[in-house]
């Protein structure tokens, strides 16, 4: 299985969406949240390369992006394979 991160803050419903998807598909991930521990934030942004918004989802350290785009990696059946790799 992938090693799936995720960075969200607790008020966001994009991220309680994208983590809902990655329990759904029984995924475990690493979670980090930037309204909890702020110094984290600049990580984040730098990882995402300028993404500053939440969630910023990472698989096997690759940015993939936000709740948007992992559904639109889902919605093209492609999200599995970056999660089984």
């Amino acid at each position: 299985m992938s090693k799936v991160e995720i960075y969200t803050k607790g008020y966001c419903p994009y991220c309680r969406r994208a983590k809902a998807l990655l329990e759904e598909k029984g995924v475990s991930f690493e979670e980090y949240k930037i309204d909890e521990q702020p110094e984290l934030r600049d990580t984040m942004i730098a990882r995402a390369n300028g993404g500053h918004t939440v969630p910023q989802i990472f698989i096997d350290d690759k940015h993939i992006g936000g709740c948007d785009d992992m559904l639109a990696l889902e919605s093209k059946n492609e999200l599995d394979k970056l999660l089984s790799a």
